[in-house]
């Protein structure tokens, strides 16, 4: 198995077998260019190609930031420090980001990490605060850059990569192709290394006319003809996003909202729900088009289609990945035109008063116990099984963050289950064990 500098770790602990061509590629590439432009789709593996070129530049020896990873959102950063957590290196590693405890970011980088992720606007405060030191960062990745411009990082990426005394590697990471490169990022002569590839060969469009139909109605008639499967829902703003989850939910459909205006804890416990299937309906803003990892959707449907054809081709590209088939739906109004940017597509007859979708196959628990109460998954999975009298096939995807975790467990038992675990001892400390909300 490959093995990579500084590290004793395999390809397993990330969950693949081998690297693919675009991640073999980048760490070739590196190898002779200092500045890299990487272009590919969502989903593809990208977070891997960056991390694992980066990983060969860090020292142990040095005890500054060596290493500065900007992302546009939360969700991202935290998405790439799971990720290089996984990889085990020994090098210690801090995210930052709004929403988070100032404080607790403030502690955490008193003793300066290998590894700095962040979004922007709080990795700025930092540098303001000067709470950070970046004049000994060699290494500088600037992942979904387009997203970070879109969302009026411009200046705050400025403030920050002046800091940036010792930068001699810069990746600059996207899944959409940048007409031109600013000049702030310092990025003069870069290579490219283009992975986008058109994909509609492998997603089939359909439109979905609605012809003075309640459009609620609509959307509820259309999800009750889709066959079983992860299913996005998108919308332009955030009003219609939560009018749609309540609607769903008041006629018999689990669905999570998503957008921008909810708390942190919320919206990553709704992407929880959604990845253990749970909840099998995502309703969302362009806030989940791109930069996260939610596999096998099955189906997206643009309740509002969007301004822009990049915000089209993101949100469609959720569907048909890893090889697989994918569906999209988009509601028309005959009365108005449909933008240039529409591909080709078919009509979608909705047949009225089909049943109601399956209920999920889950639930989800919460347990108020993480990594920093020294629990795991193997932890979790033994105290289901035996407090709880859990088979390996009613127990599903686990997540366990820092101070609580989440379990699917199967429908079937989750009600007559949990209040046997309710006040239950985890390596000898009683937790709370409910539903999550």
């Amino acid at each position: 198995m490959s093995q990579f500098p500084h590290s004793n770790f395999s390809l397993e602990k990330l969950g693949i077998s081998s690297l693919n061509e675009m991640q073999q590629q980048m760490l070739e590439s590196s190898k002779t260019n200092q500045e890299i432009i990487l272009h590919a789709p969502t989903g593809s593996g990208k977070t891997v190609a960056f991390l694992l070129t980066a990983l060969g530049k860090l020292n142990k020896e040095q005890t500054s930031v060596q290493l500065l990873i900007i992302s546009p959102t939360r969700e991202l950063s935290i998405q790439i420090e799971d990720v290089f957590k996984k990889l085990s290196t020994g090098f210690k590693v801090n995210t930052c980001y709004g929403g988070h405890s100032m404080r607790v970011e403030e502690n955490n980088l008193s003793v300066p990490p290998a590894v700095l992720i962040g979004t922007p606007g709080r990795l700025a405060d930092h540098v303001r605060r000067k709470n950070i030191d970046l004049s000994e960062v060699h290494t500088l990745v600037l992942d979904e850059f387009d997203k970070s411009l879109q969302m009026g990082f411009e200046s705050d990426m400025t403030e920050i990569i002046q800091e940036l005394q010792s930068l001699q590697n810069k990746y600059l990471v996207s899944a959409t192709k940048l007409e031109n490169i600013p000049t702030f990022t310092q990025i003069k002569k870069p290579v490219t290394i283009d992975f986008l590839i058109e994909k509609s060969h492998r997603i089939n469009y359909f439109g979905v006319q609605m012809n003075g139909s309640d459009k609620l109605d609509l959307l509820l008639e259309l999800l009750c003809n889709l066959p079983e499967g992860k299913t996005i829902i998108f919308c332009n703003h955030r009003e219609p996003v939560v009018e749609i989850t309540d609607f769903l939910k008041e006629n018999g459909i689990i669905a999570v909202a998503y957008h921008g205006g909810m708390e942190q804890d919320d919206r990553e416990r709704a992407l929880i729900r959604f990845r253990n299937g749970s909840a099998d309906f995502l309703v969302s803003t362009d806030l989940a088009a791109r930069g996260l990892d939610i596999p096998a959707v099955e189906h997206v449907i643009h309740y509002q289609l969007p301004l822009k054809e990049a915000e089209f081709i993101h949100r469609s590209g959720r569907t048909g990945r890893q090889d697989a088939d994918g569906v999209v739906f988009m509601f028309l109004d005959s009365g108005k035109n449909v933008p240039d940017f529409i591909p080709e597509h078919h009509h979608y007859e909705v047949i009225p008063n089909e049943p109601l979708p399956e209920r999920p196959k889950w639930k989800t628990i919460y347990i108020s116990a993480g990594k920093k109460d020294k629990v795991n998954k193997v932890d979790i999975v033994g105290f289901l099984h035996k407090t709880g009298g859990l088979r390996p096939d009613e127990i599903g995807l686990i997540t366990v963050m820092d101070y609580s975790s989440f379990v699917a467990i199967s429908s079937e038992i989750a009600e007559e289950v949990v209040p046997e675990l309710r006040d239950k001892k985890i390596k000898g400390k009683k937790q709370k064990i409910g539903f999550a909300r």
